[in-house]
């Protein structure tokens, strides 16, 4: 990196400290200039991590400016009731300049039944972004998703309805995308039928019945193809999975997350096509990457994706409907493609250059510099 600035002390509270809010905060402290202390809790039971995270990282903080440590930023995920942390440390930490960052929101979660959603949950998502001095986003879909949610929300209130304090937390919001790291080349490919990817999270918002369905077709029709399920996995999946597992059979050449990075990135690197048919997505890291390890993208025009895709000159060959059929015909296209011998990965040279603005060389300096206004102001 070139431009040098002045390094700050920065502490930053991560209550789930897993998957894209553990890459996003260990991908600034391995690139950032400044000098960052993270704590974190376990990836584990998210709602409780709302609920009690605030008191352990207020104790936590307390603990160490006592032993002399000091900082001159605060940053946190959504996943941390800020206005309560700040309320249960003493003043010097709770006057630190704050960004609150977004990977997700409470409003927009899906809930799997019509009345799951717990409404203290994003009524915290709401005063955190009141509390903090800036709130960044991981995407503009999910900037505009999260002001027009709340307002849908707080205008069901009976009465005192805040409608100025969302104005304010709109006037101070920006959008900062997260990073990937950079990939080592791709190998040239092996000969054979075309590799499936499948990255998401084992959940049913990323609407796996809709990936499976689509592949029952194409075996139906003939069509050749494998298989990599590598998705992070939980203690409860979807029985889908295990469903497919067994009506795949050898086409599956890798079937579960991989603990090991090398691992994951090599069987990214040996995919043809990445897809997505999330019915929920605020940014999408994995897709990004797997389009950075060269995976042609097939992603379903809607959410997030398009935003991604916005440099591609013609981003919808890389987007499909969001149907089965829609996605059964773009895959079958592209599997029939790599059979007749076409290069997908250089048909998908587009999609790469879309994704090779989200690496951590072409983003941390804009994250840097942001933190150091906010200092600075």
């Amino acid at each position: 990196m070139d431009e040098q600035i002045e390094a700050l002390r920065v502490i930053a509270l991560e209550p789930y400290y897993g998957g894209s809010h553990l890459a996003f905060l260990d991908g600034l402290q391995a690139h950032s200039q400044h000098d960052w202390t993270i704590l974190g809790l376990p990836a584990h039971k998210w709602k409780w991590r709302m609920r009690h995270s605030a008191i352990h990282f207020a104790q936590k903080c307390t603990q160490l400016m006592n032993k002399g440590e000091n900082w001159d930023v605060l940053v946190c995920s959504e996943m941390l009731n800020l206005a309560e942390f700040k309320g249960l440390v003493g003043p010097v930490i709770a006057s630190l300049p704050t960004v609150i960052y977004f990977h997700e929101n409470q409003f927009d979660y899906p809930a799997r039944h019509h009345d799951e959603r717990d409404l203290h949950l994003a009524m915290i998502n709401f005063t955190s972004a009141l509390a903090a001095d800036e709130v960044w986003f991981n995407s503009e879909y999910h900037r505009a998703n999260l002001l027009n949610s709340c307002r849908e929300m707080l205008q069901k209130m009976p009465d005192y309805q805040p409608m100025k304090q969302l104005d304010q937390i709109a006037r101070k919001s920006i959008v900062q995308h997260p990073s990937v790291e950079a990939l080592p080349a791709r190998p040239a490919r092996v000969d054979g039928p075309p590799v499936l990817a499948w990255v998401a999270r084992w959940e049913h918002d990323k609407n796996p019945e809709l990936f499976f369905e689509a592949l029952y077709q194409l075996i139906e029709e003939g069509l050749n193809f494998r298989l990599a399920v590598l998705g992070e996995q939980f203690r409860e999946t979807p029985e889908i999975f295990a469903t497919a597992r067994t009506r795949l059979g050898d086409r599956v050449i890798q079937w579960g997350y991989l603990e090991n990075r090398k691992d994951y990135i090599n069987r990214l690197l040996a995919s043809d096509i990445v897809v997505s048919t999330a019915d929920h997505e605020f940014f999408g890291l994995a897709v990004v990457e797997a389009m950075v390890a060269g995976c042609y993208p097939l992603l379903p025009k809607r959410l997030v994706y398009p935003e991604l895709l916005e440099p591609v000159r013609n981003p919808d060959c890389f987007l499909y409907d969001g149907t089965l059929a829609g996605l059964t015909e773009q895959l079958r296209q592209l599997i029939q493609k790599v059979v007749e011998g076409q290069d997908i990965y250089q048909s998908a040279a587009d999609a790469r250059v879309a994704a090779s603005r989200f690496l951590w060389s072409e983003q941390v300096l804009a994250v840097d510099e942001r933190l150091s206004a906010i200092v600075n102001r």
